[in-house]
């Protein structure tokens, strides 16, 4: 079965450095949004006949919508697909209930909205705290304070939610280690069950991106500092019970986003809404990244994509990017697992690539599995680009 994902793309503000896509949470587009979606799902239930396993609500800030409008949401899609968890997983995990998770941002969440969610099953919220410095956030067109955090937390809460995850960002403006490490503090205080940690990318077309790219000097921490802000966090999580399961993302036992899980280890997805990607028996499609052409195509054509942006990913493709996303997590790649998938010995592909980083320390054999060294997660990106 695929996962499911849907890109609500409403904020009520654009956040400096945010390069999704997104557009103001205006009444008239939020209509014609659920209007277009409505029909790219009618047509498109066909492609999980047997359902989906897990249901994600991204953005953009799905919980931007009023209670109708995201009722409106989870009605269409509930009506259309089954959600239900994946079979062939242990007794245990079996019994627990699909996975679904919607992003939201403080300040956004109250009652009535967690009420409506609640009602559709939803049972797992990830909410964008970023930091807890008001002056940074502040700086980075958010709406919300660092107290508006805790109250977000305790909506959350009440509403029966026991599976929360918070994102934060290491790297950004002015942002010192005492910083972060007081980001961190705060953040477990609350008590989330998952956190994911990501270091600031700065993009060319963001408010920060302009600012930084082409300055000389500036206030962001250096690549040291950076460095030394995530081997705090994971030494700092550990100690608390959240253990790294992949480079950016941490979790107490049994909270691992199985959502995510399934992207690392290439499996097959379902992306609806515009700019939303999909990805079935590797054809990898992009919704039209503008509402208004999203909405044309799908009124005009019956889909929401243009076709030239239809990827067939070849052999070759689907093998890297299984061996470069499964590297990402502690549990890194099994040979085994990798002949089965694509009928090749993992040796026979990138022989040189993975004896030259075994003889240097930087990828390490355990249990019968090729894994990066703990040591060097922090710049994994760099490592994997020789499998490319």
């Amino acid at each position: 079965m695929p996962s499911l994902y849907v890109h609500v793309p409403f904020c009520k503000a654009k956040c400096a450095y945010c390069a999704f896509y997104s557009v103001p949470a205006e009444r008239e587009i939020i209509n014609s949004y659920l209007t277009a979606l409505e029909q790219e799902i009618t047509r498109r239930a066909s492609e999980a006949p047997s359902g989906v396993f897990s249901l994600y609500l991204g953005g953009g800030t799905p919980s931007i919508l009023d209670p109708t409008a995201l009722a409106k949401l989870l009605e269409l899609i509930h009506r259309h697909f089954i959600i239900k968890p994946q079979s062939g997983e242990s007794q245990s995990s079996a019994l627990k209930p699909a996975e679904k998770t919607c992003e939201a941002n403080p300040g956004t969440l109250h009652a009535e909205k967690m009420a409506v969610l609640v009602g559709y099953g939803i049972n797992r919220i990830s909410l964008g705290a970023q930091c807890f410095n008001d002056n940074i956030l502040k700086t980075l067109g958010r709406i919300h304070s660092s107290e508006d955090i805790g109250t977000a937390v305790r909506v959350v809460r009440k509403a029966g939610i026991e599976n929360l995850n918070l994102d934060l960002i290491f790297g950004l403006p002015g942002q010192t280690l005492a910083d972060w490490q007081h980001t961190l503090n705060k953040a477990i205080e609350l008590e989330p069950e998952h956190l994911s940690l990501y270091g600031l990318m700065l993009e060319k077309n963001t408010p920060l991106g302009r600012k930084y790219l082409s300055a000389g000097e500036h206030d962001l921490p250096d690549d040291d500092l950076q460095a030394d802000m995530y081997e705090w966090a994971v030494d700092f999580l550990d100690a608390h019970g959240y253990k790294r399961y992949e480079v950016a993302n941490f979790a107490k036992p049994g909270y691992e986003c199985s959502h995510n899980l399934a992207y690392w280890r290439l499996e097959d997805y379902i992306g609806l809404g515009p700019a939303a990607v999909s990805c079935l028996n590797n054809i990898r499609i992009k919704n039209e990244e503008n509402i208004d052409l999203y909405t044309n195509r799908l009124l005009n054509e019956g889909r929401g994509y243009n076709p030239r942006d239809v990827e067939v990913l070849s052999l070759k493709d689907r093998m890297a990017e299984y061996v470069i996303l499964g590297l990402r997590t502690v549990w890194g790649v099994d040979p085994r697992e990798f002949k089965r998938k694509f009928n090749k010995e993992i040796q026979d592909i990138y022989g040189s690539v993975l004896t030259d980083y075994q003889k240097n320390g930087i990828l390490l054999l355990e249990n019968g599995k090729i894994k990066i060294n703990p040591s060097y997660l922090f710049v994994a990106n760099s490592i994997l680009q020789k499998f490319v």
